[in-house]
């Protein structure tokens, strides 16, 4: 019980510092990082290597990493670029579903318009034809009135 006796008092003040003091820490650079983690950031320069234009084997990549202490052998890299590979796919099939979800009628309507000025070309009876959009709805060529514009806007 005797080291709070040498102890300074602490005032409001200097927690308030030590706080301020705390707060502004950046993370520490790490000097090792996970396999997992280096294959990530040079997947890039390894798909690279591997395509067909270069040719290289991961075997290839992986003795070219051994010169510079990276021992990883070709199937561990060849794998956990697959890893990443996956990963992304997820990511994205996520990211696009969202899309999907949030996109409106008007991009609908807009992809029905684009189908029947393409059919219209092809088609010698352009009012009367009618086109499948998007959604599997069938849609007239024909103009909208006024009031059938007005109930499509709502």
């Amino acid at each position: 019980m005797t080291e709070h006796q040498n102890s300074e008092v602490i005032t409001k003040s200097k927690i308030d510092k030590a706080i301020n003091l705390l707060k502004e820490q950046k993370p520490k650079e790490r000097e090792d990082i996970s396999d997992r983690e280096a294959i990530r950031k040079m997947r890039r320069y390894i798909e690279k290597l591997t395509s067909n234009k270069y040719g290289y084997t991961y075997d290839e990549v992986s003795e070219m990493l051994k010169g510079l202490g990276i021992n990883l052998a070709g199937s561990r890299i060849k794998y956990l670029i697959g890893e990443l590979k996956k990963s992304s796919r997820r990511h994205q099939k996520t990211s696009s579903s969202d899309d999907k979800n949030r996109s409106s009628n008007p991009a609908t309507e807009t992809q029905a318009t684009v189908v029947n000025t393409a059919s219209d070309q092809a088609s010698s009876e352009p009012d009367k034809s009618t086109v499948n959009s998007a959604k599997g709805k069938r849609q007239s060529k024909q103009p909208l009135s006024q009031q059938q514009q007005a109930e499509s806007n709502l």
